[in-house]
């Protein structure tokens, strides 16, 4: 999209966000990845200073983050502007999938998407730190598979990856991309960050 950013984890017990429906559970934990966010920044400094927008991007886990941010000193150094929270999920016959607990887990799941069928719902929050004003959304691919070899499983629980994402599912695996017959959506969303409503989205809150 053109923009620099700044990624921090927001470290929020997920677990203890539950609702049934996908998209009122991924809109729930962006919100509440924004608001743990929010209060570890030093907002009332970003109030004060002007300057050109600039983005600082949750990340899902410690683990996730590219760079490590010191929070005291954050807000004076970087000055970002604008928050963007995200979090997804994976529907694979009407139930809701997260990260897989396990190995096995994660390989159940996936022997269910060979020659089948799963769907995305992914959210994006955006909070102006500035203004206090935030806009969200919701979006949803659908993705169908060829049959998928237990050896290609095997390479990806080996491989480990797949136990970090939602429903253990990573379409542009090169391991995976070969298996998937059609995408209705675009993958930009099924990698996390649905690039046209994030743009919308920033562009309704500056």
């Amino acid at each position: 999209m053109g923009y620099e950013f700044t990624i921090m984890s927001a470290d929020i017990d997920e677990k203890g966000i539950r609702h049934e429906k996908p998209e009122e559970l991924v809109m729930a934990l962006a919100e509440a990845k924004a608001d743990a966010i929010m209060s570890k920044l030093q907002t009332t400094e970003i109030h004060e200073k002007d300057g050109d927008p600039t983005l600082l991007i949750a990340a899902d886990t410690t683990e996730a983050t590219t760079t490590k941010i010191p929070t005291g000193d954050y807000a004076k150094d970087a000055q970002p502007t604008l928050l963007i929270t995200c979090d997804q999920v994976v529907v694979y016959k009407g139930v809701i999938r997260e990260k897989p607990s396990s190995k096995e887990e994660a390989r159940h799941f996936i022997k269910g998407y060979s020659g089948g069928h799963a769907a995305t719902v992914g959210s994006v929050l955006v909070t102006n730190l500035k203004t206090g004003s935030r806009r969200g959304g919701w979006d949803k691919v659908d993705i169908y598979f060829d049959h998928i070899p237990d050896e290609t499983i095997d390479k990806l629980i080996e491989e480990g990856i797949v136990l970090n994402v939602a429903g253990g599912l990573i379409i542009e695996h090169p391991l995976i991309l070969p298996q998937v017959k059609q995408v209705v959506g675009t993958t930009d969303s099924v990698m996390g960050l649905p690039k046209s409503l994030t743009d919308r989205l920033i562009k309704e809150v500056l």
